[in-house]
């Protein structure tokens, strides 16, 4: 049973409640459920502190020759319904009385009092040693109410751009950290109370237990007002019990269909074209690598975008869903419940689908089916865990084994990362160390030869500069990719050719055929003012 479902039940056994005290006290009972919300309020026959105090509420103002019509309930003292009588009958003014149900007088006093909407400050987000912002926070979020607490935290999240709130029981305190751009930043300590609001509230939306000793994967979707626009909010749950309690993380996709777009990426030209070169093909393999929380998800959404039209069937496979796109089948499989992805992409091969996307290739049986349906006729498009394309190539040899027919699947690697960008109107430049300069000038050392050079005896860094807009000088994240194009020379590795298969031989070639690392990517971007070494260093 719903909540509403609940209280039409309550509401039901208050009028009928009412409806007896009606015909023992003698006054005629009124339901009011049909009329109480759209009703015209009624002014100048009480003040609000009577209706309050009397529980007492005006019906209809009266006219010449029409009663004053009044509504109480079985808590309205009898001689204030004396009192009122007598003060119309002096003025040859006739009343009539009717019992409602405490339920109704509560209904028609939220219109006559509607509470007051309270305005809370906005959370800043704090250094790790600003005790004192911390501590400013935490007496806000108890001045928050109870039945808010909840709503409150999601939607300052939102606000500030997270991407995930952490929920950590701790041996005095519940600690409250959300993560900015990459960085997990302390928000506040919140009190058991609220904590228990907080995760009760949590269970019941994302049907999780609070009691379970697993963990727990759900997914929620709320509705995010800014104004007068509302967006929807797609928010991925997962629970997991502790030494001293329930901690809960909320991973929050707040991306639109407009932002997943390649243009929005923010790919360099010649990135750009090895991505649009290498999806135009109705074949192969495209495997984008990284971490949690690297753009992995955004990256593949975007690309399938880019390949949707009404010409291709185009169904994808995901734990979980994370957002909606329109003219795509999407196919939740719960891989926690049993579920594989292996057995889906099976099954929907037989759909005769253009294009496949595979949330993620965890196992062989996952990577030899993905492989197969990639070298007949399939664009397939996945994410895998590895460090590096090299590692990630090495790795999908060890699953599905050296063999030649395979050699052409795979047609490209993708590592991606995220680097927190430069707040440009904040920014400063300033001149380099010598051992910075040449940290620099090794890490480029070997750059392709179809790569522009900096110059790397005279260049500049930048660092961040704080402001009210940017409390850490850094807005935003830029990505960053290393690319494997898997051409004839790398394909000898999978074909059997190579006697070595590890890492280090996959780069050393990939490397040869012109691919930038993700470090020389980093550095790069720093050179060019869009981030920083630390940043870089920090990431990779």
């Amino acid at each position: 049973m719903n909540e509403d479902e609940i209280q039409e039940r309550r509401r039901v056994r208050d009028e009928d409640a009412a409806k007896q005290r009606a015909q023992i006290i003698g006054i005629p009972y009124l339901d009011t459920r049909e009329f109480e919300k759209t009703s015209p309020l009624v002014d100048g026959v009480l003040e609000v502190p009577e209706m309050y105090s009397g529980h007492v509420v005006p019906l209809s103002k009266g006219g010449s020759s029409e009663p004053v019509k009044l509504m109480v309930t079985s808590q309205t003292p009898r001689t204030l319904i004396e009192s009122i009588r007598d003060r119309y009958k002096r003025d040859a003014v006739n009343t009539e009385f009717y019992l409602i149900s405490d339920s109704a007088y509560r209904a028609w006093m939220m219109r006559y009092d509607p509470p007051k909407e309270i305005v809370y400050d906005d959370i800043k987000i704090s250094k790790s040693d600003d005790q004192d912002a911390i501590k400013e926070v935490s007496q806000l979020l108890e001045s928050v109410a109870t039945d808010k607490v909840f709503d409150f935290l999601i939607d300052q999240a939102d606000k500030l751009g997270a991407s995930d709130i952490h929920i950590e029981n701790q041996r005095g305190s519940i600690r409250v950290r959300m993560r900015v751009d990459g960085i997990l930043h302390p928000i506040a300590e919140l009190s058991k109370d609220k904590y228990r609001i907080f995760i009760g509230e949590l269970s019941s939306r994302a049907n999780v237990s609070i009691a379970s000793n697993k963990p727990q994967s759900s997914h929620i979707q709320t509705d995010i007002t800014r104004g007068d626009e509302t967006h929807m909010l797609n928010i991925r749950v997962e629970t997991v019990p502790t030494l001293y309690g329930q901690d809960a993380v909320l991973r929050l996709f707040n991306f639109t269909e407009d932002m997943l777009n390649m243009d929005m990426l923010g790919l360099d030209k010649k990135d750009r074209e090895t991505v649009d070169e290498v999806i135009s093909h109705p074949r192969g393999m495209v495997l984008m690598v990284g971490p949690t929380g690297s753009g992995k998800s955004t990256t593949l959404y975007s690309i399938l975008n880019a390949l949707n039209s009404t010409e291709r069937k185009i169904i994808t496979l995901e734990d979980p869903i994370e957002f909606s796109l329109p003219g795509i089948t999407q196919i939740p499989i719960a891989t926690g419940d049993g579920g594989s992805f292996a057995e889906g992409l099976r099954s929907v091969l037989r759909l005769d689908p253009d294009v496949v996307m595979i949330g993620e290739i965890r196992d062989q049986d996952t990577a030899k089916t993905a492989i197969q349906a990639s070298i007949t006729g399939h664009l397939v498009l996945s994410s895998f865990h590895a460090n590096s394309t090299a590692a990630a190539f090495s790795r999908m040899i060890d699953l599905i084994g050296v063999n030649p027919i395979f050699s052409s699947a795979i047609r490209l690697l993708v590592a991606q990362r995220l680097l927190r960008r430069l707040d440009d109107k904040t920014k400063k430049a300033y001149e380099p160390d010598e051992a910075t300069k040449k940290w620099v000038k090794e890490a480029l050392a070997h750059l392709p030869s179809g790569v522009k050079k900096p110059d790397l005896e005279h260049f500049k860094l930048y660092r961040p500069v704080a402001s009210g807009d940017s409390p850490f000088g850094y807005t935003g994240r830029i990505v960053i990719m290393e690319q494997m194009v898997v051409n004839e020379a790398v394909q000898k590795f999978i074909r059997g050719d190579a006697v070595d298969t590890h890492t280090e031989a996959i780069e050393k070639q990939a490397r040869k055929d012109g691919m930038l690392t993700l470090l020389e990517q980093g550095v790069l971007a720093a050179l060019r003012g869009e981030t920083t070494l630390e940043e870089v260093n920090r990431v990779l």
